[in-house]
């Protein structure tokens, strides 16, 4: 941003305006100017007061009844109390003054039937909704003169994202301050003058117009029309560089060898592949046989197979000569596809050992945690080539860490790793490793189109033969016998030789730890958000469910076993065991147990707060049950009321195991940009008006001129604002989220 857009606030507002902007993130004029109205309302449209919530911090459009000023007689001073109505239901204000003639202002503008623009918070006086002292805006009267106070009456009011201490109409001013004085030159536009004629599109500065000061409802949608397609188009440009610059790369080719170990991996399987793990293998392996590295997203629902796909893929680059390495997010995760890959290989993983195949590998575990004589060896293995597979956690990043030939790193769970590491792996080998990336969180196409965009992407949809599905039920918190028969469940579970799950969203009660999606339903969510949430229960957690357990009827006798990120590796180990082995057949967990673990005696999944936790993350967590050949239960324990969003997750979730369905309907729920939202990428959002699966057609078509743009002019050197809009966009923090290499 440069020029008078980079100009900072407290120099074009005076610092008291640019203070109270800054606590919404506003500290320069062109991020003003990029704070969107939430919506607009007419003129003669009301708010519905009867829908507003005691607590709850509003902006609503209200007629005013009447407004008296009096004296209070108990207390000293005076009072004006109005009543502002929606035609069928009212609010009242309340002012306080310790002169009347203080309050003469007020009455003098809350004169009956005029209509105005009140924010507070809602309280309730004597059984009568009421905002004190409120902040308000007088439509027409208002303005710094008649002909404006005309034109304000009959156009569409901008209602912005505010807060307590900001109004929607002091920022709609501040706008108004910054942006009447610009002129075309003082706001570049990163859509190509050609582009844009093209397409009929107003510049840039004519869109902030039409978007902040509307003259119609038709003036605000084609600024936001036009504003949506640069969006994508910075985007889409972004990553078409990232393209190119990766295709510009060298690899070593891995083809394919005839009776090998993939081959050998095959024969052994006990079961068949399914058609989508062939057909994604065959793409994987033709990436490999190339001379360009690899970039390429596997994700699959959970319990697809992602797993074996893999595997295949680092035996081709091992039976070319190479080592592959697979890169997990915590060390239960690494030590648990270590397990997975020697269960699954047998003497195949046997390298160098009297158990092994004609034709064998070895599988090496390396994390932090290991003794001084286990890592020591470990490090050997990879260094010297033995290791054809190298299991890891950041560990393996470390400057001790060598390979004699990295081809192929495998990252699970990516969206858990920086940049940063992802690429001191890759840049390990001579030449770019192939990079395979997995997630087990379904994404749609279209999202995976925008926040993907420079991988290449495979889907796995089927569930591998002899998976059964998961039945799962929403049980209301509030309802003692439901809650009660949850226990005896788990243990005719139990007794049947399965396994549960309890999940907490805390480890204990003196923390105050939150589940890692946070609540989609959240306060953020209103034009007007205020700062103080209403209080709550205290959620459940570990260390109190596993104690009051042991003293529940229905468990008795039954090991209760707990797992939380504050036990030390061979704690963590120690319970995962005893779990699996049904030494205690109940395992009380925060979310720790999410991605990864692998228990197929593991037939019964109980989440306690459920309400707590986002869609995909409560997916996740059902996909620890149902990986056996035995039906399975998720029981889903909610405070949340009918009607909220909440709620509403949590129906979708007991209505299908489809996650790409799921994610779907995630999408549906989310507030305004999470889908590239500030709390995955650690900065602000850039995608402030485009949404993945509704403008689907509008990405595809920026994706292919995005393309073409880079391809005849890859420094973008002819289009120098278009560049600086990618060079604002990706600062570091942002950099981090889009590079997925």
């Amino acid at each position: 941003m440069t020029g008078l857009l980079a100009e900072p606030l407290a120099k074009v507002l005076g610092a008291r305006t640019a203070d109270s902007l800054e606590k919404l993130g506003l500290i320069t004029s062109g991020d003003l100017l990029r704070h969107y109205p939430r919506r607009y309302g007419a003129p003669g449209e009301l708010t519905a007061l009867g829908d507003l919530a005691l607590g709850e911090h509003v902006t609503v459009m209200a007629q005013v009844r009447s407004a008296t000023v009096r004296q209070m007689r108990s207390r000293g001073g005076a009072m004006l109390e109005a009543i502002v109505t929606d035609g069928r239901d009212s609010l009242q204000l309340t002012f306080f003054a310790k002169r009347a003639g203080v309050l003469r202002m007020h009455e003098d503008k809350l004169r009956p039937g005029r209509r105005g623009l009140f924010t507070g918070t809602v309280g309730d006086y004597r059984g009568r909704r009421q905002l004190t002292h409120p902040d308000y805006l007088i439509v027409g009267v208002d303005a710094a003169d008649e002909d404006q106070a005309i034109a304000e009456a009959s156009r569409p009011i901008p209602l912005y994202p505010a807060a307590a201490s900001v109004p929607t109409w002091r920022i709609a001013r501040a706008v108004r301050a910054v942006l009447d004085p610009l002129t075309e030159q003082d706001v570049p536009d990163p859509i190509p003058a050609d582009l844009r004629e093209t397409r009929g599109l107003p510049t840039l500065l004519e869109a902030l117009r039409l978007v902040h000061t509307p003259e119609t409802e038709s003036d605000h949608r084609r600024g936001r029309d036009r504003l949506r397609f640069e969006e994508a188009l910075v985007l889409q440009t972004a990553l078409a560089r990232r393209r190119a610059d990766h295709d510009a790369l060298a690899a070593v080719p891995r083809p394919r060898a005839a009776d090998g170990l993939v081959d050998a991996l095959d024969a052994r399987l006990p079961y068949a592949l399914t058609a989508g793990q062939r057909s994604v293998g065959e793409e994987i392996a033709a990436d490999l046989e190339r001379s360009t590295p690899m970039l390429r997203l596997l994700q699959g629902d959970v319990g697809a197979g992602k797993t074996v796909v893999a595997l295949r893929a680092m035996l081709q680059v091992v039976d070319a000569g190479g080592q592959a390495a697979l890169l997990a997010p915590t060390e239960v995760l690494a030590a648990q596809h270590a397990r997975s890959l020697r269960d699954l290989l047998g003497p195949l993983a046997d390298g160098g050992l009297l158990t092994a195949a004609d034709r064998a590998t070895r599988v090496t575990l390396l994390t932090g945690s290991q003794g001084s004589k286990e890592r020591r060896a470990a490090l050997a293995e990879a260094a010297s080539g033995a290791a054809g597979i190298v299991v890891g956690t950041h560990a393996l990043l470390g400057d001790t860490v060598q390979f004699a030939d990295l081809g192929l790193v495998v990252v699970d769970e990516q969206h858990r790793f920086g940049v940063e590491q992802r690429d001191a792996l890759r840049a390990r080998g001579e030449r770019v490793p192939h990079t395979l990336v997995m997630t087990a969180t379904p994404i749609p196409r279209t999202v995976a189109m925008t926040v993907f965009g420079d991988l290449e992407t495979s889907v796995l949809s089927e569930r591998p033969a002899g998976r059964r599905e998961t039945v799962t039920h929403v049980v209301p918190a509030g309802n003692a016998a439901w809650v009660e028969r949850i226990w005896g469940r788990v243990r005719e579970e139990i007794d049947a030789g399965g396994r549960a799950y309890v999940v907490c969203p805390r480890i204990d009660g003196d923390t105050e730890e939150e589940p890692e999606d946070v609540p989609l339903d959240a306060p953020g969510d209103r034009d007007d958000a205020g700062d103080d949430e209403p209080s709550r229960p205290p959620l459940a957690a570990v260390a109190e469910v596993a104690a009051e357990l042991h003293g529940v009827p229905a468990l008795a006798g039954v090991g209760i076993g707990v797992m939380h990120g504050r036990l030390s590796p061979d704690q963590k180990d120690s319970a995962m065991r005893a779990f699996a082995d049904g030494a205690a057949p109940v395992l009380v967990a925060t979310t720790v147990i999410e991605v990864g673990v692998d228990v197929p005696a593991a037939t019964a999944m109980v989440i306690l707060d459920a309400q707590h936790f986002g869609i995909s993350q409560l997916h996740q967590l059902r996909g620890r049950v149902g990986r056996g050949d035995r039906p399975s239960l998720c029981l889903l324990v909610s405070a949340a009321e009918p009607g909220t969003v909440a709620h509403e997750r949590l129906a979708a979730l007991a209505a299908t195991t489809d996650g790409f369905e799921l994610a779907e309907k995630d999408l549906e729920l989310r507030r305004e940009g999470d889908v590239l939202g500030a709390a995955q990428s650690g900065g602000r959002n850039s995608l402030r008006l485009l949404r993945a699966v509704r403008d689907a057609a509008i990405i595809s078509e920026a994706r292919d001129l995005a393309s073409s743009l880079v391809r005849e002019d890859p420094e973008l050197a002819a289009q120098p604002a278009l560049a600086a809009a990618i060079a604002e966009m990706l600062d570091p923090e942002r950099e981090k989220f889009l590079d997925r290499g």
